[in-house]
């Protein structure tokens, strides 16, 4: 099963989520918010920067899930 890996630096105000431990650069797609995204292009966290300056109740993260099923 995967996990999802949050992390808060209160002192530095930075959130991250992290769905998958790989290679990745940021990319930022809106003001403070980047996506965390592979080489090829998939998007496997996020990073938001000034998290407490942030209008809490409507921070929105653009990212889907993907479900994906196997039948044996």
């Amino acid at each position: 099963m995967a996990e999802v890996k949050v992390w808060y630096d209160r002192e530095g105000d930075f959130l991250e989520m992290i769905f998958e431990d790989a290679p990745a650069t940021l990319e930022e797609v809106a003001d403070d918010v980047f996506e965390r995204r592979t080489p090829d292009g998939r998007v496997i966290g996020f990073a938001v920067f000034n998290f407490s300056k942030h209008n809490l109740e409507t921070v929105s993260l653009p990212f889907a899930v993907v479900a994906t099923s196997s039948v044996s």
